[in-house]
């Protein structure tokens, strides 16, 4: 997963500032910047038959000998030019219609028998594995179990609406009542409306899992193969790292001469290039490049990178290739990841892009800051493919270069050109595909820092990107787009931004808690006994839902992804002011969040070697990562737990009085202060006892011979862990809360 690619670059800075400040003369994704010609005038280049290369006199394909930068020539760098915005066409053509354009669907065979062989289909076809490319993922009882979220999340929905129209309607009959008001009891409601906002908009997505996706498990067979180009980005990743991903890449079942790897180096380092021209020796087809970053000109992060890549290799023997294939640094492709992801776009000439999940083998046991991606790339994903709205998650995509091509190439600008790429390909009318198979797998941040810096870039990219392309609600940028990948667009983008309004409820709490009002209004004890019947059915269908619609991913993941949207909102809020709203002047900076130490990995606080101690990551977490706002909320808000109980005690004298002063105060079900104090505990937690983690090649099985590198079995799962129980365990006690409390209502 990349994660070098950051807005902290310095050399970005003019141009970012510019862009926040109104200045950025390229603010908008539907007139991206003309490409300006190289002044080097590319090598000719003889047009091919496709799938087939010139040779030289010994039969070597043209392009799989040594390049300039493989044969050491000093003069490559003032060969290549700065930047690009559009490619070359594809000089592989067939009667002027480029191949990658025609459609294979007709070659497509019947359902294939459990094992894939090669004998059975001709040369050149396309095997169909299975009707779904889940199949292997979930399946059984679990899949039917699957099928009822849409209904259970409508009966959810429903009556959750119904019991917060009734809390309303009961705080109006008190004040009528009492002629008192009930700022206590608004409020609480305004708080929990605006943690159920989410909830409420994610459960009007889920509701369209109606609609059957019908992706089905396809395999590429034979050696009659589109050529492809695979990009390899890196910048500044460790050496070894990245060479693994270039050796898985290397070790594809594809035939050699139709695909070139090609390193592209943001880093420029010298030993990398010579840990690949080393490998170059017994893989000819891969291919180092690094472009030159000129201090105080935009380089445009990783977008700038890839559109460098896909404008020189048309100046490499045979031209471009048919597709462009891009895996991060660290994402070790499958031995069959081209196999299987290409048959998607050979069958559909109008499909612009693929994409495998993106999973993770050095995740740590119960994945405390929710760092793996499950949840969104086996419920989110799936659904969202389903409706024709698959995003390009930034690595392990191949795409169709004529679609890049239509677009200007990868768009500028962007923290999350890739999420921009495939948004563009829906709005000119291209489909994208998912491919819910397990093709690849990389790292996630193994510090604090890394894992903070990485998802308020995410969250800063899709906001910059959607309001670039209006919230896909109008614009020529999305004129082609469907209604579902319109509602897509707007409700992610919105879903950051609403980071904001929830920070804020979130200082509500506490403040309530230490105020000593009532978080319920009633007139009646009738009213009482219907606002607890009614919060009753609200739990338990919501935990009936959560237990459904977590399946595919596993129950203690989706737990996990809950928490994690409480305690990362803070800092996903304060990025968003810093970049959007806040002038320079004030603090406002187009970046991800960025502590106030230049502190990197320093902790180390995974490795039981180098691990600094609990006072050290205490005092850097608390301070430099801001992690003191989570601590001072937990601390206020428990002080006012005990004095509102305390209050109760002390000022009403039978058990029932004060059972319902307890309810009616700081206890109402299901406990909601539990659920949000332990969210936000996540971060103290973390530097209180972090998870360990062993060295990386101790999570993989290497070839003694090639030197080739997969995770195992274990490795890419998940382990249950003692947090996870914890948690469990808090959930278990606030639903029998819930319960006691409904059963309760029918004594008093």
């Amino acid at each position: 997963m990349d994660r070098r690619y950051g807005p902290d670059d310095q050399d970005e800075k003019v141009e970012l500032s510019t862009y926040r400040n109104g200045f950025h003369q390229n603010n908008s994704f539907e007139h991206p910047e003309p490409f300006s010609p190289s002044p080097v005038s590319p090598r000719p280049l003889t047009p091919i038959r496709p799938g087939h290369f010139p040779t030289d006199e010994y039969g070597q394909p043209v392009w799989l000998q040594p390049t300039a930068r493989m044969s050491g020539h000093s003069d490559w760098e003032s060969r290549t030019p700065y930047d690009s915005r559009s490619a070359s066409p594809t000089l592989y053509q067939n009667n002027g219609v480029q191949e990658s354009h025609q459609s294979l669907a007709p070659l497509v065979t019947s359902p294939a028998p459990p094992s894939f062989e090669k004998d059975w289909v001709k040369s050149g076809s396309i095997a169909r594995i299975h009707d779904r490319d889940d199949a292997e993922t979930w399946k059984g009882w679990k899949r039917w179990v699957f099928f009822l979220v849409p209904f259970l999340t409508l009966a959810n929905t429903g009556i959750y609406l119904f019991y917060l129209g009734l809390r309303i309607f009961c705080i109006i009959m008190a004040q009528r009542i009492a002629h008192v008001s009930y700022a206590g009891a608004w409020v609480f409601v305004a708080i929990e409306i605006t943690v159920a906002i989410p909830s409420l908009m994610h459960n009007c997505w889920t509701m369209m899992a109606l609609k059957k996706r019908g992706r089905a498990k396809l395999r590429l067979t034979g050696n009659e193969c589109p050529t492809v180009d695979v990009f390899i980005t890196c910048c500044g990743e460790d050496d070894e790292v990245v060479i693994d991903t270039v050796r898985g890449a290397c070790d594809q079942d594809y035939p050699r001469d139709q695909m070139r790897v090609i390193i592209l180096d943001d880093g420029k380092s010298a030993t990398l290039e010579a840990a690949c021209n080393e490998l170059a020796v017994n893989h000819p087809n891969v291919i180092y490049m690094a472009r030159e970053k000129i201090p105080g000109k935009p380089h445009h992060f990783k977008a700038g990178n890839l559109n460098y890549g896909l404008d020189q290799v048309n100046l490499l023997p045979g031209g471009a290739g048919q597709f462009m294939a891009a895996l991060d640094a660290d994402m070790i492709p499958e031995q069959d990841w081209l196999r299987a992801v290409l048959p998607h776009l050979l069958v559909d000439p109008k499909m612009a892009l693929a994409c495998p999940p993106q999973l993770f083998y050095n995740t740590p046991a119960s994945d405390p800051l929710a760092q793996s991606l499950d949840f969104f790339v086996h419920v989110i994903e799936p659904i969202k493919d389903a409706l024709g709205v698959a995003w390009c998650t930034g690595s392990g995509y191949v795409v169709r270069r004529e679609a890049l091509e239509e677009i200007g190439n990868f768009p500028l600008g962007s923290l999350a050109e890739d999420v921009a790429t495939s948004t563009l390909m829906l709005g000119r009318g291209w489909r994208t595909a998912y491919i819910h198979e397990a093709l690849q797998f990389g790292t996630v941040p193994e510090d604090f820092g890394g894992h903070l810096k990485q998802r308020t870039r995410w969250a800063i990219g899709t906001v910059d990107t959607a309001v670039k392309l209006k919230f896909c609600l109008w614009g020529d940028a999305v004129r082609q787009m469907t209604f579902a990948q319109r509602f897509s667009g707007f409700l992610y983008a919105t879903l950051s931004v609403y980071t904001l309004l929830l920070t804020l409820s979130l200082f509500a709490i506490p403040i309530i808690l230490l105020w000593g009002k009532r978080l319920v209004a009633f007139a009646t004890e009738e009213q009482l006994r219907w606002l607890i019947w009614s919060c009753f059915a609200a739990t338990i269908s919501n935990r009936l839902c959560e237990m459904a619609l977590f399946i595919p991913a596993g129950y203690h993941t989706g737990q996990r992804g809950s928490r994690y949207q409480l305690w990362m909102s803070p800092y996903i809020a304060l990025c968003i002011v810093r970049s959007f709203f806040l002038p320079t002047w004030l603090g406002g900076q187009t970046q991800a969040f960025k502590p106030t130490g230049s502190l990197g990995s320093a902790l180390n606080e995974r490795d039981p070697k180098k691990s600094k101690n609990m006072f050290v990551r205490l005092r850097v977490i608390l301070l430099n990562y801001m992690a003191s706002f989570h601590l001072a909320f937990v601390y206020v808000t428990l002080v006012g737990v005990v004095i509102s109980s305390y209050r109760c005690f002390s000022q009403n004298s039978g058990f029932r009085d004060i059972i319902l002063c307890l309810i009616t105060h700081a206890f109402w079900p299901p406990l909601t202060f539990l659920f949000i104090c332990t969210s936000l505990w996540t971060p103290v937690s973390y530097a209180i006892d972090p998870p360990k983690m062993p060295e990386r090649e101790e999570l993989l099985t290497r070839d003694p011979k090639t030197g080739v590198a997969h995770p195992t079995k274990k490795s890419k799962k998940i382990a249950f862990g003692g947090q996870a129980a914890w948690f469990e365990l808090e959930y278990t006690v606030a639903t029998v809360a819930t319960i006691l409390v409904f059963i309760y209502s029918f004594m008093f």
